[in-house]
C-alpha cells in the first residue's frame, strides 16, 4: 500500500487549500485516516482523522472551525480543505491510519505567508 499526497502551496494568510490523499491498494475503505502534519523543528502531529465510512470526524483544537476531512471510499481518496490559513499552518503534511500501519509519502508541503 502507497499513500500519494498533493494539493501543497504557497498561499497568503487567510487563504484556502485542498489537499488530497490517494492510497493504492483494497483496504483503505476499511481504515480509519488520519491527516498529519510536520513543522520544521517540531514533532509530527495528528490534525484531523475520519472514521472508516467517514461518519465521524475528529479535529485538534488548533485547526478546529477551519479545516474539513472528508472521503470517497470508491475512489481510495481523503481530503483535508483547509480555510482561513495561518502561518501557523506551515508544515508538511501526510495522511496516514490512525495506526500509521502504512509507510509514509513524500507529503505536500503547505506554506502560509504573513
Amino acid at each position: 500500500v502507497q499513500l500519494v499526497e498533493s494539493g501543497g502551496g504557497l498561499v497568503q494568510a487567510g487563504g484556502s487549500l485542498r489537499l488530497s490523499c490517494v492510497a493504492s491498494g483494497s483496504t483503505f475503505r476499511f481504515n480509519s485516516m488520519g491527516w498529519y502534519r510536520q513543522a520544521p523543528g517540531k514533532q509530527r502531529e495528528l490534525v484531523a482523522a475520519i472514521t472508516s465510512g467517514g461518519g465521524s470526524t475528529n479535529y485538534a483544537d488548533s485547526v478546529k472551525g477551519r479545516f474539513t476531512i472528508s472521503r470517497e471510499n470508491a475512489k481510495n481518496t481523503m481530503y483535508l480543505q483547509m480555510n482561513s490559513l495561518k502561518p501557523e499552518d506551515t508544515a508538511v503534511y501526510y495522511c496516514n491510519t490512525l495506526v500509521q500501519a502504512i509507510p509514509w509519502g513524500q507529503g505536500t508541503q503547505v506554506t502560509v505567508s504573513s
